[in-house]
Parts: C-alpha cells; sequence; structure tokens
C-alpha cells in the first residue's frame, strides 16, 4: 500500500509530504484547493503521461515521491518511486534511488495502484476492457489461446513468405539461380583468400623488381670496366713491388672476394623465379573477389554467407509445393489447436458471463439503482467461438429494455458501474485511487457509493477524490487540502484531519465553508450513521 507521499512544486502546492494507513482515505476541500493534484501526483509517480504545465509558477521542476509497502514471500517490501518534471521538458525516474525509464515506472506502479478517474470510467466502455473483466472475474486462462494463435501467425508468415503469385516465385528463382551459381562457382577458398593472394602478389611483383637489380649489380662487378676488371688491373700494377707485399696481399684478397660474390649475385638473378602467368592469374582472381564483394558482401565471409541464405531460399522455393503442402498440414493441425482453445476459452467465458452480471447487478442495487438490470453478452458461438466480443448492458430503470453502457449509461451510473465493478473483482491492486467517483450523483446514491467505498476499503486501501459530505464521513482517513494566498502567491496545503476534527471539516463540506450548530449536528450524524468499528480495517 502507499504509506507516504512527497509533492514539491506542483500546481499551487509547494512542499506536501502525506502519511497514509490501510483503508479508505478521503480527500476533501473546496473547488480549486488542490484536491485532484494529488491524484495527478500519484499518476505521475506511477509512470502516467506528464505535462510540464503542472509545474509550479517560479519552479524549474517538480518532484514527486512515494513509498509504497507490499507484502512478499520474505515479509514486507519496501519500494520507493520517484518522478522528476523539468520545466525544459526533460523527466526523470527512478525506482529504490536508482534511475529507470518511465516504462519502467510505468510496469511498476501498475501493479501497486489502481487509478480510477472519468477517463478510467470511459475506458469501462472498451470492448476489451469489459473482456479484460470477464476474464479476471471467471479466471479464464488465455495463455493457450495466445499461444494457439501465435502458432498460427508463425505458419501464416512462413507461407507468405515462400514467395507470391506464381510470376513473382519464378522471377526470384531465377535471381537466385544466378546469384548462386555466381557465388558457387567462383569457388571461394576461405575467408582470407584475398589477403592470401595479395600477399602471394606482393611478392611475384618484388621478383621482377628484385632481378633488374641484381642484374644491375652483376653487371657493376663483371662487365669490362667493372669491379673485379679494376681490381685485377691494380693487382698487376703492384706486382713489381716488392717492397710491399700486404698491400699486394690484401688486393688479391678484395679481388678474390669480388669474384665470389659477383657470381653469388650472377647465382641469384639467374635462380629468382619471375612468373608473369602466376601473376596474371592473381590479379584476376582478386577482381573477380572484388566483383562478388561489391555484390554480395563487405568481406568474403559476408558473400559466403549470403550465398548459403540464397540457396536454402532458392531450395525453399525451387521445393514450393512440397514445402507449402507441409506448411498447409501444420496450419491445418494449428487451427484445430486454435479452435480447440477458442472454445475452451468461449465456453468459460460463456459460463462467468451470467454470474459477473449478477454481481454486479447486486452491487448496483445496493449503490442507489435499485431496478438496474445487468446483462454481460458474449459472441456467438458459431461465428465468435472464443467469445471475444464483451459487451455489458445495462438497463437502469423499470421496463427498460438493456442496451450497452456506452449507450445508456450517464456520467454517475458509469461510475457507478465501475465501482460495482470494482467491489466484484479483487484481484486489483491493493491501492485504489478513485477521482470524480461521485460526480453527478447525490441524495440515497451518495450515500450507497459512500458505503461501497468504504466496504471497498476494509479489503484494500482506498483513496477518493470527493466533494460530498457522505463520502467523506464514510471514509476511514480524511486528508483536507486548502488554499491560501501570501504575497500574491497562492499555496496549496493538506493534512491529516484529527478524528476530533472530522465533525468540523464535513460540516463545511455541508453548509459551504461556515460550520455552524446544525451543519455540526448534521456532519457527527454522518460520521455515527456512515461507519461502524465492525467495518473499520485491521490495522
Amino acid at each position: 500500500m502507499l504509506v507516504e507521499l512527497s509533492i514539491e512544486n506542483l500546481g499551487i502546492i509547494e512542499s506536501v509530504r502525506l502519511t497514509f494507513d490501510k483503508g479508505f482515505t478521503a480527500f476533501t476541500g473546496e473547488t480549486g484547493a488542490g484536491k485532484t493534484m494529488l491524484v495527478e501526483a500519484i499518476n505521475l509517480v506511477v509512470g502516467q503521461r506528464a505535462d510540464v504545465s503542472v509545474i509550479r509558477d517560479g519552479a524549474e521542476e517538480a518532484r514527486v515521491e512515494a513509498r509504497f509497502v507490499t507484502q512478499g514471500s520474505d515479509g514486507e517490501v519496501e519500494t520507493i518511486l520517484c518522478r522528476v518534471l523539468h520545466r525544459e521538458g526533460r523527466s526523470r525516474a527512478y525506482i529504490n534511488d536508482r534511475m529507470a525509464t518511465v516504462a519502467s515506472l510505468a510496469e511498476v506502479g501498475e501493479a501497486l495502484v489502481d487509478i480510477h478517474g472519468q477517463h478510467a470510467h470511459q475506458r469501462l466502455l472498451s470492448a476489451a476492457t469489459q473482456r479484460e473483466s470477464l476474464d479476471q472475474f471467471g479466471n479464464v486462462d488465455t495463455s493457450q489461446l495466445r499461444s494457439a494463435r501465435e502458432a498460427v501467425t508463425h505458419i501464416d508468415a512462413n507461407l507468405a513468405a515462400l514467395g507470391g503469385d506464381e510470376k513473382s516465385r519464378v522471377r526470384e528463382i531465377d535471381l537466385l539461380q544466378f546469384q548462386c551459381d555466381e557465388i558457387e562457382s567462383s569457388n571461394l577458398q576461405g575467408p582470407l583468400e584475398d589477403r592470401e593472394l595479395s600477399l602471394e602478389e606482393d611478392a611475384l611483383t618484388d621478383v621482377v623488381r628484385h632481378q633488374e637489380a641484381l642484374q644491375r649489380v652483376v653487371a657493376l662487378l663483371s662487365d669490362d670496366g667493372g669491379a673485379v676488371d679494376n681490381l685485377g688491373q691494380a693487382v698487376s700494377a703492384m706486382a713489381p713491388i716488392s717492397s710491399l707485399p700486404s698491400i699486394v696481399e690484401r688486393l688479391s684478397s678484395v679481388l678474390a672476394e669480388t669474384d665470389d660474390l659477383a657470381r653469388m649475385v650472377r647465382d641469384a638473378a639467374e635462380g629468382s623465379e619471375n612468373n608473369p602467368e602466376r601473376l596474371e592469374e592473381i590479379r584476376l582472381r582478386r577482381q573477380s573477389l572484388r566483383d562478388l564483394m561489391r555484390k554480395y558482401g563487405d568481406s568474403l565471409a559476408d558473400v559466403a554467407e549470403f550465398g548459403a541464405e540464397a540457396r536454402q531460399r532458392l531450395d525453399e522455393l525451387t521445393g514450393y509445393a512440397e514445402r507449402v503442402a507441409q506448411l498447409e498440414n501444420e496450419r491445418k493441425k494449428a487451427m484445430s489447436a486454435l479452435l480447440a482453445c477458442q472454445k475452451q476459452v468461449g465456453n468459460a467465458r460463456r459460463t462467468a458471463a451470467p454470474a459477473l452480471a449478477t454481481a454486479v447487478q447486486k452491487r448496483l442495487r445496493q449503490l442507489a439503482l435499485p431496478h438496474a438490470t445487468v446483462h454481460v453478452s458474449v459472441g456467438d458461438v458459431d461465428t465468435d467461438p472464443a467469445g471475444e466480443s464483451v459487451v455489458f448492458m445495462l438497463a437502469a430503470n423499470p421496463g427498460s429494455a438493456a442496451q450497452p453502457i456506452a449507450k445508456v449509461a450517464s456520467g454517475g451510473e458509469l461510475a457507478r458501474v465501475m465501482l460495482a465493478l470494482r467491489l466484484v473483482l479483487t484481484g486489483d491492486p491493493a491501492t485504489m485511487v478513485f477521482d470524480e467517483v461521485d460526480a453527478g450523483i447525490g441524495g440515497e446514491a451518495a450515500v450507497a457509493v459512500a458505503g461501497a467505498l468504504r466496504e471497498l476499503g476494509n479489503g484494500h486501501q482506498v483513496i477518493a477524490v470527493t466533494h460530498l459530505a457522505q463520502v467523506a464521513a464514510s471514509a476511514h482517513e480524511q486528508v483536507a487540502i486548502s488554499k491560501s494566498v501570501k504575497g500574491g502567491k497562492t499555496f496549496g496545503s493538506a493534512r491529516r484531519v484529527a478524528a476530533d476534527d472530522r465533525a468540523n471539516e464535513i460540516a463545511r463540506m455541508l453548509s459551504g465553508g461556515v460550520a455552524d450548530e446544525s451543519a455540526l449536528a448534521h456532519a457527527r450524524e454522518l460520521l455515527v450513521t456512515l461507519t461502524s468499528p465492525t467495518k473499520r480495517p485491521k490495522r
């Protein structure tokens, strides 16, 4: 349940912090005091749509925090939700002081709070909401039906993916056949083939360049006038000079070394394999690989993957008749399973519908609609086997034929139908918030709604914005919202009303703001009449 709510700079509220107990709490106060803004704060903190116009004038951001306590398997679990709106449009959300998305906030909040305002009453008019209510009441399990529908949808998608008309299929087969032939005939040698060929191409290109350099060296060393020739002449010139044997010896050694080096370079030049045919073959192969990558992927791995997928698709299309027969057989079985699930769900809905109608009707008659007749219509078994078409029918007055509530229910009646439904459906979140549930009613109907809210509060935490004294008097707790003007600015405030002050607050509601003796007497009477210790929730 909601145990604490903190609001800063929201509407006319500068700062408010409230604590809550179990049971039914009524928000009361004069028009414009900010009652609905408290509901707006709860809306924000559970992830509803935000409008920066609700930020207080002069403030840059509004902040709402709420602390919830729920019962878990290991005891009480505390959850703190926070929402911050910035005037520039940025919205931030936090769950237990950790940053979160607004969607996550809404997901957590949906399990904690059920908020009902005039827009929620209108949701009751939708077929989906009425169907969900029937399923909840009758504990109708629709999971197998959803799975069966998904299975049929999947098979239909596979059938559609096989190809449309015959001409389209033939065109796709021709294209795929060409692509497969081109890729498969290329006989790819792996994802690194192009890189390996590039290295070999560089090596072969270097051979030609190396041969030219070696042949030049041979010429410089061995040709006439080359190094060997010049060294030989130097040795001959030193031969008569016997007084310098060391120089003659060194010259002779250099000559022999140079001559040997010349032979080595010549052998290297003659031994280098110049293979222009292989070089051209590599260049053509690499161009072919580049063409494939230009068409089918950024790398040879991508090309291979594309080819595998194209082959798979081609096999599917060429085996079209066989695959269609297989899928149609699967679809026949899936449709049979779907029909069985539809019948099962439809039967459960049709069984639950009268009981739901009776339960809601009983509640409505307790809510000052003594002649109300309710019927829950479920789609025809032949045309709607799953009973997807669920319509709540209402005849509010004697002699009237039951018609869809969308056509016959007034705002007050619709609010009471919604409240009756909430009294009947016990699986709602522990905390329920009602805004203007008593709109358009008064007198006996107001007393009936007040009693219903108090009864609902015996098993749930109920928070309701009300302008009716009867509803306020039936609450277990009351929060009074007021406004004041200071320094030309309006400030909204909220306080829990002490038990001995409840009569004064309710008297003000009865008398339009002046708690005179007659109003006080009436207020005390309401408090005694509409409350009973036996109805108070356990604390």
